[in-house]
């Protein structure tokens, strides 16, 4: 009897294990980060009618959005190394109360690098459309190409399929925009790491300052 109930703890421990690092890994690890918007956005209440730039930490580390963007009403919600999903799961708190003209949403190399197929990410990228067009139908969305980077250069061929994908849906929809970046970061077929900082993933200066260029035309 002793020995079961010692089976039946150990088991019951595991479990517990499982379902913490289930919670941890889901979009409810990003609850901080978005409580913390939401702080902001209670001591400053952001203008509705902007541009509203959404995603993983390529979009949260564009520190210099207002000053590359001068004349354009934009707003920083990218959060962590977030997923495709989490800002779907996370729409209705970090998109939908701002009522933006425009979304920029950056997000994908994370999903790849967990191990979601190109399929997944395109089906994914549709949810969040179709989940921001529920409360906002007439919303533009452009979303950034999943970038090259030299960290992750072993998952080039799986960027380049997700990118595909997600242009194919873009341009049978009205009111999306596919913005590529993924062939200006590129030299001779080699991502430029000049565009990159020490971790060979997060861009520095240069890196935003080639994708400033690439943006703006499309935010006026």
């Amino acid at each position: 009897m002793k020995r079961i109930l010692t089976c039946l703890a150990l088991l019951l421990s595991i479990a517990v294990a499982l379902g913490q690092s289930q919670t941890s890994s889901g979009p409810e690890m990003w609850e901080p980060a978005i409580k913390k918007f939401e702080e902001a956005d209670r001591q400053h209440p952001p203008e509705k009618g902007g541009v509203l730039f959404v995603g993983s930490s390529s979009i949260r580390i564009w520190e210099s959005l207002a000053e590359d963007f001068p004349g354009v009403k934009v707003l920083n919600r990218g959060f962590g190394g977030s997923e495709i999903a989490d800002s779907t799961y996370y729409a209705g708190r970090i998109i939908v109360p701002y009522r933006p003209r425009m979304i920029v949403f950056y997000a994908g190399d994370n999903d790849l690098a967990k191990g979601k197929s190109p399929d997944r990410v395109s089906d994914d990228f549709k949810e969040f459309v179709g989940r921001v067009r529920k409360d906002l139908p007439a919303v533009k969305i452009a979303f950034i190409s999943i970038k090259p980077s030299p960290a992750r250069w072993s998952l080039v061929k799986q960027m380049q399929s997700a990118n595909e994908k997600i242009r194919t849906y873009i341009e049978s929809q009205k009111g999306l925009v596919y913005i590529d970046v993924f062939a200006p970061m590129l030299r001779d077929g080699e991502v430029r790491k000049e565009l990159f900082g020490q971790d060979g993933l997060h861009m520095n200066g240069a890196g935003y300052k080639l994708w400033t260029s690439i943006v703006r035309p499309y935010l006026k």
